[in-house]
């Protein structure tokens, strides 16, 4: 078996979300606080995915008093030539005055990326054999909060 794996990453697609409402999961509980925001819409656009969001889309996130939540994302891509891809994402986002304030006012600027960190080990899957390659490639983003959501930056290593 030959191997093309390299540690240089390769900015694969953008992921822009859109959210819809948070809900929150009761009282905080000794993990942190439970919360799941609705993702509402979607684009993806890179050299070899482009599509939309479809489907049901949410974001379990817990948020814990160390001053990072803990982000849970499930969603699905429609590619522009009628592929399906299962995304699930993972990872972490630093929960700072810059990220608290656009969290809570949705209409507000967001964040630049270097304001509040957000990365994320992104798992992609699917059935199609045109885009086989992404159920064995390892995907990480990061991330900024925008007006309506969040953008992602997604690289394969």
């Amino acid at each position: 078996m030959t191997s093309d794996w390299t540690l240089s990453p390769q900015h694969e697609f953008t992921l822009d979300l859109t959210r819809g409402e948070t809900h929150y999961a009761g009282e905080p509980t000794a993990s942190g606080q439970r919360a799941i925001g609705e993702v509402v819409a979607g684009t993806v656009s890179g050299t070899r995915i482009n599509g939309s969001i479809f489907g049901p889309s949410a974001d379990w996130v817990l948020i814990v008093p160390d001053g990072f939540g803990r982000i849970d994302v499930r969603t699905q891509i429609r590619t522009d030539d009628d592929a399906v891809i299962y995304v699930r994402y993972e990872g972490y986002m630093e929960t700072n005055e810059a990220a608290l304030a656009a969290i809570l006012d949705p209409a507000g600027p967001g964040t630049d990326f270097d304001q509040a960190y957000l990365g994320i080990a992104v798992k992609l899957e699917t059935g199609d054999p045109r885009y086989s390659w992404v159920n064995t490639t390892q995907f990480v983003g990061r991330g900024r909060l925008t007006k309506p959501g969040v953008v992602y930056e997604v690289y394969s290593i």
